[in-house]
């Protein structure tokens, strides 16, 4: 038998208004003793009621009560989700023609609304809203650690750019000194020869005057 939520119903008190069943059981019967049951309140609430393995969860707002039959596995958020959509599809689709129908009046129509989300409710994972947040929260999360590696890795991309920035400028300092002792080597090496070519010249000219002389 398919799970979920099997039965649905609205009311206007206790006049019936559109219901559907996906299934065959007294889901109908036991609805009908619910709203006798819950005819004197007027308040605003929301219920739900065991009935052999299946619980009933009744919805009840300005008047109106949304109700639906599901098995006890589908616990109660995932059910009263699927009679907050119902509850604002009818009053969105018949607004103020609900206080005047008679029963059934809308029920060729709205019984297919019923089955629809029925069978969205009971097979979508994404139809229970609060496991739709949690997981657009965690699409969130994951989103915002990888941005965080993101900078992270270009933090540390940029911490290398800057070692390397500062070992190449060390290296060009190295490279400043280095040239500027070879420049300093060079110029006295040069000086070293011009004098010593000096001196030689000099020795050579003495030695030529004192040949002719003597």
């Amino acid at each position: 038998m398919k799970m979920g939520i099997l039965y649905g119903m609205v009311a206007r008190g206790q006049v019936v208004l559109a219901e559907f069943s996906a299934t065959q059981t007294n889901a109908s019967t036991v609805a009908r003793q619910i709203l006798e049951k819950m005819s004197q309140g007027k308040n605003d609430s929301n219920s739900s009621f065991s009935h052999d393995r299946y619980i009933f969860h009744v919805k009840r707002t300005d008047g109106l009560t949304v109700l639906c039959m599901a098995d006890d596995a589908s616990g109660r958020r995932i059910p009263f989700a699927f009679l907050e959509e119902i509850h604002q599809k009818f009053v969105k689709t018949y607004g103020r023609a609900i206080q005047s129908a008679s029963g059934y009046a809308m029920n060729e129509e709205f019984s297919r609304v019923m089955s629809q989300q029925m069978e969205h409710f009971s097979t979508d994972p994404n139809a229970d809203r609060l496991n739709r947040l949690k997981g657009e929260m965690s699409q969130v999360r994951s989103v915002m650690i990888d941005n965080i590696e993101k900078v992270l890795e270009r933090g540390d991309r940029l911490e290398l750019l800057v070692e390397k920035a500062s070992t190449m400028q060390g290296n060009s300092l190295r490279f400043k000194k280095q040239s500027r002792r070879y420049k300093n080597a060079m110029w006295w090496s040069n000086c070293k020869i011009t004098v010593t070519l000096i001196l030689l010249l000099s020795l050579i000219i003495a030695y030529i005057l004192f040949a002719f002389v003597f």
